[in-house]
């Protein structure tokens, strides 16, 4: 085995291509990318400079020709035939592979509204400037969508002066990945910051210059963003006859139904070890099952158990969560100065944490949750709750039990 080819040039695919040489593995290693770039990472894209959109590279052309890597740019893969080990690619030529990693990453989903072409995706670089170009003092913008990626960019443009008006179908926003008691603390600091809410409604049609709720009522706007998620690209993969759901299904070290090509990233749906698969899209999972991957494909059979992670910052606020919290979870709250923790407990066993404050003032106590969670601890929820226990001393208890 020395052909390893990885489809997707994002954070998954290029930071396995990476890992696989840290790994020691010596043969050929081929990375396809769509885009016209080298591998950047998407956090920054909402968080412009003095107007600009930030370009932050994952690596430079130098580093990969020095890691041994062939970078496929502004190359897609078309096909795939497992039984041939070969891709065949946009450019007209085809690569042979031993081992072949999917990290195609995830696509916006699409409007279904008369007019849905008039409004923007926001997932690229290229997405990224053109709402940016087009957001200048005195423009108005509807983002469609009260989700994370749609509150962060309300929040940058109401930085910039700009009037934002957020739409969303469910009656809160932010109701899926953030616990109510943070996100209704955004939401209303959002209101605070100006931001105009319509909840509860869906879109009747996208005008030149308005979006139409179903009520009737029209959303002024100058421009319109599509922030409505994401759905895994499996195109590549359902064609090449492997198993999707929500998402390229793999078993617990990444692996698809075929034995030669694993799955990595915003478009991996991992076998959970209660049943079930999960789909997660986040930075830091993308890195994670990387590197799993890369030494999954370097002949290794790897578990891939790392905890669920995500960020967001609005506004001056930092929110961090790590596992995955439930409704049916036992909550526990602790005070922070400048902000607060919540933890869940399954069975009395922690399982998840959150944590909304100033900056980064969260950071040091939800990274001691993990490794809270991570030794398996049932602590006691007075202790939890109470600002005076420090979370560091429950741990080195928790180890030398």
């Amino acid at each position: 085995m020395d052909r390893i080819v990885i489809i997707g040039a994002g954070e998954a695919g290029t930071r396995a291509a990476f890992a696989l040489r840290e790994t020691g593995f010596a043969g050929s290693v081929t990375l396809v990318g769509t885009e016209p770039h080298l591998p950047y990472e998407r956090p920054p894209l909402s968080k412009p400079l003095d107007g600009a959109v930030q370009m932050k590279q994952i690596c430079g052309a130098e580093a990969l020709q020095g890691a041994g890597i062939a970078y496929l740019q502004g190359v897609s893969a078309m096909t795939i035939d497992p039984d041939a080990r070969s891709v065949t690619l946009s450019d007209g030529g085809a690569l042979a592979y031993d081992r072949l990693l999917l990290a195609t990453g995830a696509r916006p989903r699409r409007l279904a509204c008369p007019g849905a072409g008039r409004a923007l995706d926001f997932r690229t670089y290229a997405d990224a400037e053109s709402i940016f170009s087009r957001a200048i003092p005195g423009a108005s913008v509807a983002i469609i969508g009260g989700g994370l990626i749609g509150m962060e960019l309300a929040a940058v443009l109401r930085a910039k002066g700009i009037a934002v008006s957020v739409i969303e179908m469910a009656e809160k926003p932010l109701g899926r990945a953030v616990p109510p008691r943070f996100a209704a603390r955004l939401h209303a600091r959002h209101e605070d910051e100006g931001v105009a809410f319509h909840l509860g409604q869906g879109i009747a049609e996208i005008t030149d210059d308005a979006v139409v709720l179903s009520d009737g009522s029209p959303v002024p706007a100058d421009i319109v963003v599509s922030a409505i998620g994401v759905v895994a690209d499996m195109v590549l993969a359902e064609t090449a006859g492997l198993a999707i759901a929500n998402g390229i299904l793999t078993d617990n070290c990444l692996r698809t139904g075929d034995p030669n090509i694993l799955a990595a990233g915003d478009c991996a749906a991992v076998a959970q070890p209660g049943g079930g698969h999960m789909r997660f899209e986040s930075w830091r999972n993308a890195r994670a099952q990387a590197e799993v991957a890369a030494r999954n494909l370097a002949g290794g059979s790897e578990i891939f158990g790392a905890i669920p992670w995500f960020w967001t910052d609005q506004y001056d606020l930092g929110l961090q969560v790590a596992g995955l919290p439930r409704p049916e979870h036992q909550s526990v709250t602790r005070p922070l100065e400048g902000g607060e923790l919540e933890f869940y407990l399954d069975g009395g066993r922690l399982v998840a944490a959150a944590g909304l404050g100033l900056g980064n003032s969260v950071a040091k106590d939800i990274k001691l949750a993990e490794m809270l969670m991570a030794a398996g601890i049932r602590p006691d929820p007075a202790v939890l709750a109470d600002p005076g226990v420090n979370l560091k001393a429950l741990l080195k208890s928790a180890r030398a039990a």
